[in-house]
This record gives structure tokens, C-alpha cells and sequence, in this order.
């Protein structure tokens, strides 16, 4: 498929795919396909950074190549590495034929090869452009995000054996943060950039009626009421979208049709992810029950 012409026609695609987005965030991703550029994706855990990767690649109908960062991540996992296995198997297919030392060399050297990581396969990508997710670069280490400079800024990866590889269409590319760490001023220059913020009450309402819709419009009033008043709280983890939809579930599957103080102690595990935040829940339980039932 190709790029939406307009933005509401990126607007419609989302929405089709189940997804409940604002229009800043909607532009922000509609420029992002017009101007070719990168989108860095900032906000806290749970709000919908890597699910709008997902919904944009099922819009276009493009795959979606994903590179999941962590500490240490480096070059072999992340851009490519050389099948080494498959190159001493041809050095020792090589060894009683006449070819000379260099020519073995830039055979073992060529394509195939090649193992291509997420990075590399979205350069490389063929038929059209893919959508390349890079998900929770702060976790990355510094050196790592100085890496991607050259590949955001050019689109092209050099491979010393090989030379530079140029995109043959450029992927649409998205990076998520949960800013665990400070992102360098070049990496940012190189991106368009939005903040996706917790959802207020009725874009969260909407939200439960798409993706739950058999959760019923009163006890989804007083899941959102409630999850809205825990995010006002001094909680280390807030809940965010993901886990109002976790929740949502999770009383259907119990069979629920309201929220009591007994039900939320014990799916509580569903919204919190840590004592402290059982504590405060349990130190602010008449106030947020009050929101929900109120």
C-alpha cells in the first residue's frame, strides 16, 4: 500500500486497525511518511510508543522490522555479522583448488555470507519500504546510539569487507524512549520528536470500548475512573494503557460486573508492579475506590 496522501486518510487507517490516537500524535506520524524522516517516540512505559509502530506497518501493509535495544547491544545483533560456520566450510571446499588468496577472500566476503540483523534488513529491504521499530533505544548504550547517526542521517551502513550499503528504499523508521537515560542532542536533530502522555478519561473510555467492547459501559467508567486516580498517586510504576487493558480483562474473565475492595486486592497485581505501589494503593484504598464507584 502506499503512504496515506492526507492526514485523515492516515487517521482512518489507524482507526481500522483499533487504534485510538490524537491528532499531534497523528501528525507527527503523518510528516514522518511525507518528509522521510525518523519519529522518536517519548512518553512513559505502556502508553502506546511501540503499538504505533505495529498499527503504522499494519496501515501501510509494510512489514515491521523490530530491533529491541538493551544494555550492550552491539553491531552483530543489531546491523549484521558473518556466518562463520559457512565461511570455513568454502575455506575448507577451497583448499585443494587453484584459486589464489584473494580471490578465496572475497569469495567467503560476499552476500550470502552475510547474516543481516534488523538494521541491515531494513536498509536492504527490496519490494518497499518496511516500518523499522527501534524500540527502547535509551537502553542502548551511548556508543550504540552514536551508531545510529550515520544510518538515520543517510540511510546507508558500511561494511568494511564490503563497502556501503545504501538503502534501496528508505524504511519508515520509529524510535520509542522511556527515557531511562538522556538521548544525545544529534540523535534527536536527526528525528522528529513526540511525547505521548497518559490518556485523559474519555480517549482512555474509547479506547476500553474498542479494545474490550464487551467490558460494558458502566463497569468501564469505573475501570477508568479508578486507573485515572491511581496515576495521581506517587506511584514508582503508574499504570499505563496496557495495563487498564490487562485489567479490563481480567475482571471479564472473572466475571465481574463491578469494583469492590476485595476484587482490586486481589487483581491489583494487574495495575501495580511492586510492593510499594501495593502500599500506597492500600494507604489511598477510600480514595480511589470512591473515584470508581463514586
Amino acid at each position: 500500500m502506499t503512504a496515506p496522501q492526507t492526514l485523515a486518510d492516515l487517521e482512518r487507517g489507524f482507526r481500522q486497525q483499533g487504534y485510538v490516537a490524537e491528532r499531534p500524535l497523528m501528525t507527527a506520524v503523518f510528516l514522518q511518511l511525507r518528509l522521510g524522516r525518523p519519529l522518536l517516540l517519548e512518553g512513559h512505559a505502556g502508553v502506546g510508543k511501540t503499538e504505533t509502530a505495529k498499527v503504522l506497518a499494519a496501515t501501510l501493509d509494510a512489514d515491521l522490522i523490530r530491533l529491541q535495544c538493551y544494555e550492550g547491544l552491539d553491531v552483530n545483533a543489531a546491523v549484521y555479522e558473518w556466518n562463520y560456520q559457512r565461511q570455513l566450510l568454502a575455506m575448507k571446499a577451497q583448499e585443494h583448488s587453484d584459486a589464489d588468496a584473494q580471490a578465496l577472500e572475497r569469495h567467503i566476503f560476499g552476500r550470502e555470507f552475510l547474516l543481516e540483523r534488523p538494521l541491515l534488513r531494513a536498509i536492504s529491504h527490496e519490494h518497499a519500504p518496511a516500518v523499522l521499530l527501534i524500540d527502547e533505544v535509551d537502553r542502548a548504550d551511548e556508543e550504540f546510539e552514536a551508531f545510529l547517526l550515520e544510518m538515520l542521517s543517510d540511510f546507508q551502513i558500511t561494511i568494511p569487507e564490503i563497502g556501503t550499503v545504501r538503502a534501496r528504499h528508505r524504511p519508515h523508521v520509529i524510535l520509542t524512549s522511556n527515557r531511562v537515560r538522556e538521548l544525545s542532542d544529534a540523535l534527536k536533530r536527526r528525528c522528529l520528536y513526540h511525547w505521548i502522555d497518559y490518556p485523559d478519561a474519555a480517549k482512555e473510555l474509547e479506547i476500553l470500548r474498542i479494545k474490550v467492547p464487551e467490558l460494558g459501559e458502566p463497569l468501564g467508567r469505573q475501570v477508568v475512573a479508578l486507573v485515572q486516580t491511581l496515576r495521581r498517586l506517587r506511584l514508582e510504576k503508574p499504570p499505563g494503557v496496557a495495563e487498564t487493558l490487562d485489567w479490563a480483562l481480567s475482571l471479564l474473565a472473572l466475571g465481574q460486573q463491578t469494583v469492590d475492595a476485595a476484587m482490586l486486592e486481589a487483581t491489583r497485581g494487574c495495575l501495580l508492579k511492586s510492593a510499594a505501589d501495593f502500599e500506597q494503593l492500600t494507604c489511598n484504598l477510600d480514595q480511589v475506590l470512591t473515584a470508581a464507584t463514586g
